[in-house]
């Protein structure tokens, strides 16, 4: 095998976020839902002989060095050859955005995961699924929920992981129009940091009893989001009139979930022009899986 081609790197919402805690290191303990939609960027990988790890295409705002996918792909390569003894070939990635940055979506993130497991097959490195998981944490805590590869039930930084069923929704998406740095959230004096965690049997027993994620939890991100930026406020406002509309992540991005593809096409249509919206349905799966 020379080469992976149209290697799908979804999305994600939470469905909820709370900040419960924080440690001694200064990292906040959350919980969370983490639900994969199937609106995704795209990655192309195909074999070096060099050794070499390169970015072809042009990615505006982010350069080559400070790609997730590529010190994904670096972090990977020193793994093999401390494993293995062994280098591997290298890769030429070429990464098709279509996830906004910033967005609270997991672009990034995801785009990571996919780098490790489609990397992971084409190099023959044969690293389990959860010694993947591990190597990608120091890139993020939502990298190794994408190759835990279902919908998870998350909580410490993020990283400790339990399978967990949620409803089959479609969901409507509004892209705001505004980047928000996730740094600026957390360290807002005026995020709540205390809320009462929960079980995820909780979680479960709502969504089974009732068909519905609607007013189960909050995000705790979500009030200092529309705080600083109005842009979030406003789209939050606009579309809980067709559902518990809420952030997602530590925004941009809002998002509500309806019943249909036709409810999805009734709110899209009414978006106010100066947003992106879109729609999107809820994954089971990882979909890179039936790939490799």
């Amino acid at each position: 095998m020379k080469s992976l081609k149209n290697c799908p790197a979804p999305a994600k919402l939470n469905l909820f976020l709370h900040v419960t805690g924080r440690r001694a290191d200064g990292y906040h303990l959350l919980q969370t839902v983490f639900q994969m939609i199937d609106r995704c960027d795209s990655l192309d990988f195909e074999l070096r002989d060099d050794h070499e790890i390169r970015r072809v295409n042009d990615v505006p705002g982010v350069p080559e060095d400070s790609d997730l996918v590529i010190r994904a792909a670096r972090m990977l390569a020193a793994a093999v050859q401390q494993r293995t003894g062994v280098q591997p070939p290298g890769a030429d990635i070429t990464l098709h955005k279509v996830l906004p940055m910033g967005g609270g979506v997991g672009g990034g993130s995801s785009d990571a995961a996919t780098t490790f497991m489609a990397l992971n097959k084409l190099w023959a490195a044969g690293l389990s699924k959860q010694e993947l998981m591990d190597l990608a944490l120091p890139l993020g805590a939502d990298v190794p929920f994408f190759i835990f590869g279902e919908t998870a039930f998350a909580e410490g930084v993020g990283e400790a992981l339990r399978a967990v069923d949620a409803p089959d929704w479609w969901y409507v998406v509004i892209e705001p129009g505004v980047h928000v740095p996730t740094p600026q959230i957390f360290t807002s004096g005026h995020l709540t940091r205390n809320t009462q965690p929960v079980n995820m049997s909780d979680f479960s027993s709502y969504h089974a009893n009732r068909n519905d994620l609607r007013q189960f939890g909050k995000n705790d991100l979500q009030q200092v989001a529309t705080r600083l930026f109005p842009q979030v406020a406003e789209a939050v406002e606009w579309l809980d009139a067709y559902g518990d509309a809420r952030m997602t992540g530590s925004g941009a991005c809002v998002f509500c979930a309806v019943r249909s593809e036709e409810q999805a096409d009734a709110v899209l249509a009414r978006v106010p022009a100066a947003w992106t919206g879109w729609k999107a349905k809820a994954l089971k799966r990882h979909p890179i899986i039936e790939k490799l």
